[in-house]
């Protein structure tokens, strides 16, 4: 068989899983998704992780945490929610919780109710720039030419959570977000409140692993994360990085070379990359 096509036999049959996974009321066990499959459980795990980027486990964690954020946002209740996405016990849907959903679901339900998100907009040669945290870290970085677009996003996205403009230690965190937009070579080592799927962080941990004045095609990585055919889910991963600069998806080009797409514009990306690129 040619490789391509053992490569699409083997993309249609890890879709087909996916979709019992979906539609399971419960995980279904490694042992009886290679039994379906037709494979052994050790080439099975390979094969999904190599289309997919995950495991089969981490893949139904990430449904179910999908399923658990949808239920609540359509009005369920928690327990409503956490039955309906598959969790066999409130315990472990609460031990789980804080990172399916960055908070406790009671605050997420509320938009955010009762979260308090520190923020300040300054200035920098790219245009304007929004810093956020929370007590776990920074969990925005914006950039843009609109200040108060950027503030009204921060609002989408935490409607309910109590933002409160930042003081002077805070105005701190932004100077040094500046400064390496300004000087890359300086570094930028933040604690961070990361808020994503399991895929999306493993993609993001390797964005941090790229050196300044270095890049690495959205193939290479996928590649390094164990999902050489996930180069199209990568794009997205990048798309989805609420924290720019930090997790530095600018370094992230097309296999040419091509700067391709940038979440605050392209030509901030291209500027980026000069930069860093001069030392």
């Amino acid at each position: 068989m040619k490789p391509s096509a053992k490569a699409d036999r083997h993309t249609a049959l890890v879709v087909e899983l996916c979709r019992l996974i979906e539609n399971a009321e419960r995980a279904p066990s490694l042992a009886e998704l290679s039994g379906h499959a037709g494979l052994s459980a050790f080439h099975l795990h390979r094969v999904f992780k190599a289309v997919t980027g995950l495991t089969p486990k981490a893949y139904a964690a990430a449904h179910r945490a999908r399923r658990v954020r949808a239920e609540l946002d359509s009005g369920a209740t928690v327990t409503e929610a956490l039955y309906g996405a598959g969790y066999g016990s409130g315990g472990r849907f609460y031990e789980e919780s804080p990172a399916v959903l960055g908070m406790t679901p009671t605050r997420y339900r509320a938009g955010g109710a009762g979260v308090e998100i520190h923020f300040a907009v300054g200035e920098c040669s790219l245009g304007a720039i929004l810093v956020a945290a929370t007590a776990l870290g920074v969990c925005a970085i914006s950039l843009g030419d609109d200040p108060q677009r950027l503030v009204r996003d921060l609002q989408d996205r935490f409607p309910r959570a109590r933002l409160i403009g930042g003081d002077a230690d805070f105005e701190r965190t932004v100077a040094r977000v500046v400064g390496f937009v300004e000087a890359p070579r300086i570094g930028l080592d933040l604690p961070l409140d990361v808020r994503g799927t399991a895929f999306q962080q493993r993609v993001w941990q390797v964005l941090r692993e790229i050196p300044a004045g270095a890049t690495a095609s959205y193939a290479e990585i996928a590649r390094r994360i164990g999902a050489p055919n996930a180069a199209r889910a990568v794009a997205g991963a990048c798309a989805a990085n609420a924290l720019a600069l930090a997790i530095p998806c600018h370094r992230v080009v097309r296999t040419d070379g091509d700067p391709a797409g940038y979440r605050w514009g392209i030509e901030r990306k291209r500027a980026l990359l000069e930069r860093e690129a001069q030392g």
